[in-house]
C-alpha cells in the first residue's frame, strides 16, 4: 500500500499530530549539543512539576482512577478520537522519548483508529512517555468527590498545581510553551498546534499582557 493510500486512512486530528511530530524531529535534529542542552535546561522546572503531579496522583488517585477507568476501559480522558495537545507537548515529549519511541507514535498515527479511544491509548496504556499536559491534568467530577470528600489537604494541593500548570502554559507572562513553540518559529517551522502564536485568544491574552 503506498503512503497516499495510508494517508487516506489518517483523519484529520492524526494529519495534525503527525506533521508536530514531524517538525519537532526535523528541528530537534537541527540544533546543536549547546542547544540541546539549553532546551533540556528550559525544560527542567517543567519536568519537576510533572514529576509533583505524577508524586500527587499516586498517591491519591491510583487506585480510585484504576478501579473505576482503567480497568473498565470507560475512562472519560481517553473517549474521543484524540485528545487536545499544544506543540510543546510534543517537544517536552520527543526531548524525553527514545528515536524508537518516537518511531512508535508515528507509526500509530499512520494507522487508521477504527475505534472511538484515543488514538495514542495502546494496550499498555499511553503511547506518549511524558503525557500531553491536558492528560495529566484531568481528573473527572467522581474522582475528585470520591477522593477529596475523604482527603481535603488534598483538594488544596490539587489547586496549587493548577495553579503551577498556567506558569508554564498562560501566556499571561513569558511561559515555557510559548518559548518552545517561538524556537520552532524561528527556525523556520509552523504548526497549527502552536495555540498561543495562533490562537486568537491567547494572542489576545498576551497583547494585554504588553507582550506583543
Amino acid at each position: 500500500m503506498n503512503a497516499d493510500n495510508e494517508t487516506l486512512k489518517m483523519n484529520e486530528y492524526q494529519q495534525e499530530q503527525l506533521e508536530a511530530l514531524k517538525i519537532v524531529r526535523r528541528g530537534l535534529s537541527q540544533i546543536g549539543d549547546r542547544e540541546r542542552m539549553e532546551l533540556i535546561e528550559a525544560i527542567r522546572e517543567y519536568m519537576q512539576f510533572r514529576q509533583s503531579v505524577d508524586r500527587f496522583l499516586n498517591r491519591y488517585f491510583s487506585d480510585v482512577c484504576n478501579r473505576t477507568c482503567y480497568l473498565s476501559r470507560t475512562s472519560a480522558c481517553c473517549s474521543k478520537d484524540g485528545i487536545i495537545t499544544f506543540f510543546a507537548d510534543t517537544v517536552v515529549n520527543a526531548m524525553h522519548a527514545t528515536p524508537a519511541q518516537l518511531d512508535r507514535l508515528e507509526a500509530v498515527l499512520n494507522r487508521v483508529n477504527e475505534g472511538h479511544r484515543c488514538v495514542y491509548l495502546g494496550s499498555h496504556g499511553c503511547t506518549w512517555t511524558v503525557r500531553p499536559v491536558v492528560c495529566a491534568m484531568f481528573l473527572c467530577d467522581r474522582a475528585m468527590a470520591a477522593v477529596f470528600g475523604v482527603a481535603p489537604e488534598a483538594k488544596k494541593e490539587w489547586e496549587s498545581l493548577r495553579r503551577q500548570e498556567k506558569l508554564f502554559k498562560w501566556p499571561d507572562r513569558p511561559v515555557l510553551f510559548d518559548l518552545l513553540e517561538k524556537m520552532f518559529l524561528d527556525l523556520g517551522y509552523r504548526s497549527t498546534l502552536m495555540h498561543l502564536n495562533l490562537s486568537p485568544g491567547l494572542l489576545r491574552v498576551k497583547k494585554e499582557a504588553g507582550l506583543i
